[in-house]
């Protein structure tokens, strides 16, 4: 059994398959951890879910959390495009991927799978997160803000029993990747930037080993598609 994390999948679904299913050879006896963003930006964000969903089927143990962008993607499917922090661009690109008009159409499926994804999961050796924890609060659990959106924090260990931090949503350039994790850091941010693939510092969709400490590389396989480049 082997276990592994990746995170920022950001629509970008040919490069998540391609990770999963030609690099990690993903077994049912694995476990795989999504840490969040799955959706909004790049070409297909229905496929990375339908991909979710069709490996979780298959018996494959695959747990995802929940990112800043999959809240944005459920908040608009409420109250509508207002609640999404993208180009028109990148929302045309949503919209199409699920074959709708406007987000408030969003199919049940795909709302419910949404709903379901947690904020943190806590492992025997690791905690995972999204974005990160508030540890100014005494309940660090409590702030869920931060866990999708912090950034710049400082991580206070004791409060998560001296455990490896894994978290994504800060876009990071590959050569930081591969340097915390040769360094054997506490702290790692899965974060490739995968959807930016016009930067040529991102571009890569990384998945970890949690046992092993190896890398896997995926570079965008999605591209082209309209999208910023990251500042």
């Amino acid at each position: 059994m082997a276990r592994y994390a990746l995170t920022d999948i950001h629509g970008c679904a040919r490069t998540f398959r391609a990770l999963v299913l030609e690099q990690l050879k993903l077994q049912p006896s694995d476990e795989l951890y999504i840490l969040g963003d799955l959706v909004n930006k790049g070409p297909d964000s229905k496929g990375v879910i339908d991909f979710v969903l069709e490996l979780q089927a298959q018996q494959h143990q695959v747990h995802c959390l929940r990112g800043n962008h999959d809240q944005m993607l459920l908040k608009a499917a409420r109250h509508g495009p207002q609640k999404l922090n993208l180009t028109d661009t990148e929302k045309k690109l949503v919209l199409e991927s699920f074959g709708i008009s406007q987000f408030e159409d969003l199919p049940e499926p795909y709302r419910k799978f949404l709903k379901s994804l947690p904020y943190y999961l806590e492992l025997p050796d690791y905690f995972l997160v999204h974005a990160g924890f508030n540890f100014t609060r005494e309940d660090i659990f409590e702030d869920k803000d931060a866990m999708l959106n912090l950034r710049g924090y400082t991580v206070d260990w004791q409060k998560i029993n001296n455990k490896l931090l894994l978290h994504g949503h800060t876009p990071t350039a590959l050569h930081s990747i591969k340097k915390t994790i040769s360094h054997k850091d506490q702290r790692l941010n899965l974060d490739a930037g995968c959807v930016y693939y016009r930067n040529a510092a991102y571009g890569n969709l990384v998945a970890l080993d949690l046992d092993t400490q190896q890398l896997f590389i995926q570079p965008n396989q999605d591209r082209p598609y309209p999208v910023a480049r990251k500042s």
